[in-house]
């Protein structure tokens, strides 16, 4: 395996202080991370979320999606419940990059969805990978845990890797008049489980 355990320390956040654990893909150049908090027991479901980098989300409050809200709901549920994880991807775009999701974006203004537009590019609806996922849990020292997703996907891989999603944990946040054709092209294009009532315009923001 690629992935290669780097370094420790403590994060604090507007939530509680967490602790990030860096690694690196030696076959890919990227880096990963993983936040944790509190004592994680291999034996004990543990409340956790796999965030896949969105910069524009995440870090430039975009409402073009729901990633930055759902990794800041994530980690106050975590805070909330005294102990958890996230496990922070290195895979802007769905797996495309920054800036061909910049591209992707041009041509979602003019009318494409967010699967039309990556596949006019000349890509996969959606690219991205989560082989990275065991060696990383591994390191953090969790097999069991109660996952913050509405992406089937990653449910499939967690089990496929042999990691036991003792709940899937519904993170329905974020609607908004700006992303609203996003989630219900993810609900009804690449099987998100969200319920009809998040993106259906009735949900109070």
């Amino acid at each position: 395996m690629s992935i290669k355990y780097v370094a420790s320390s403590k994060l604090p956040t507007p939530w509680g202080v967490f602790t990030m654990h860096g690694f690196e893909d030696s076959d890919t150049g990227k880096e990963h991370v993983a936040l944790t908090l509190g004592t994680l027991d291999a034996n004990t479901p543990i409340l956790g979320r796999i965030h896949s980098e969105c910069l524009t989300g995440d870090a430039l409050f975009s409402l073009r999606c729901d990633c930055g809200f759902q990794l800041q709901t994530a980690m106050q549920n975590i805070a909330e419940a005294g102990q958890g994880f996230i496990l922070y991807l290195r895979q802007e775009g769905r797996g495309i990059g920054l800036l061909n999701k910049i591209r992707a974006y041009e041509l979602q203004d003019q009318g494409a969805n967010t699967v039309e537009a990556n596949e006019r590019l000349g890509f996969p609806a959606d690219m991205r990978k989560y082989d990275m996922i065991l060696p990383m849990m591994e390191k953090i020292g969790i097999k069991q845990v109660k996952l913050m997703t509405n992406n089937p996907r990653k449910v499939k891989a967690m089990k496929e890797l042999g990691i036991e999603v003792v709940e899937r944990i519904p993170l329905q946040v974020g609607k908004n008049r700006y992303n609203e054709g996003y989630l219900k092209t993810k609900s009804t294009e690449l099987g998100h489980m969200m319920s009809e009532y998040h993106f259906s315009g009735d949900e109070k923001e």
